[in-house]
């Protein structure tokens, strides 16, 4: 466990020490600000659950956004800046790698999800909202989360260039977040199985509702663990070259 620590402290001062992480930060805060304000706020009279709703629905999209943007450095730059070969050398399992390099982007996405505290804030100026609803809604964007910072760890472990981490992780992340789409065009079983595996029609959205959705919770909880075994085979496979 300490070894795991160790390299998500490391990863996440590389984060937060850099002007890289701070410009993410501050453009996807711009980013979600601008559009809670144009899409959330300036529609007119709106019952605050629904604005609630709003937001969580705008955050979810840009913190996977943001996930694409930290992950697509966790192995990828090593391999650029030849420090690769170091962490190989290593006496650390390829477990606590990706485990420890997972961390240190969660660590940095719950970071981002804490400066956008404020937003929901501002509904009880002029509404009222229970603190469970908010919670609820930041425990999807997590789960949510959680799962695209494990598909972008898996984009950046077989992937030589942080470009190309960048464009699988984001190609991945946008087909579950678009199946929905393909699941209205089919029939059954496809349709079915389209429709589950999309991350915001079927499993996020229940969260947005501050309504808790187990099954949203045992999918999200099994993207991540799935994609994190495949960067762990992933690096194993590599060790071998």
């Amino acid at each position: 466990m300490r070894g795991i620590f160790l390299v998500a402290k490391r990863d996440f001062a590389a984060y937060v020490n850099t002007i890289w992480g701070w410009v993410i930060l501050a453009l996807a805060l711009l980013i979600e600000g601008l559009l809670f304000n144009a899409l959330a706020l300036s529609k007119g009279a709106l019952y605050s659950s629904e604005v609630l709703k709003q937001f969580f629905y705008l955050s979810g999209g840009v913190t996977l956004i943001v996930g694409v943007l930290i992950t697509m450095r966790l192995f990828a730059e090593e391999r650029q800046t030849g420090t690769m070969v170091l962490l190989e050398a290593s006496p650390l399992s390829d477990r606590q790698l990706v485990i420890g390099k997972y961390l240190s982007a969660m660590m940095f996405i719950v970071l981002f999800q804490a400066l956008t505290l404020y937003m929901p804030a501002m509904i009880f100026i002029n509404g009222k909202v229970s603190y469970e609803e908010i919670a609820v809604g930041y425990l999807g964007i997590t789960l949510m989360s959680s799962a695209g910072i494990a598909i972008g760890t898996w984009a950046s472990s077989i992937s030589r260039n942080q470009i190309l981490a960048a464009v699988v992780a984001g190609v991945v992340t946008v087909f579950f977040l678009a199946v929905w789409m393909i699941s209205r065009k089919t029939d059954a079983p496809f349709k079915e199985l389209f429709a589950y595996v999309a991350f915001y029609d079927k499993q996020y959205a229940p969260f947005q509702e501050g309504k808790i959705n187990t099954e949203g919770l045992v999918f999200f909880a099994s993207v991540t663990f799935a994609f994190l075994l495949l960067a762990t085979q992933s690096l194993s496979a590599r060790r071998w070259e």
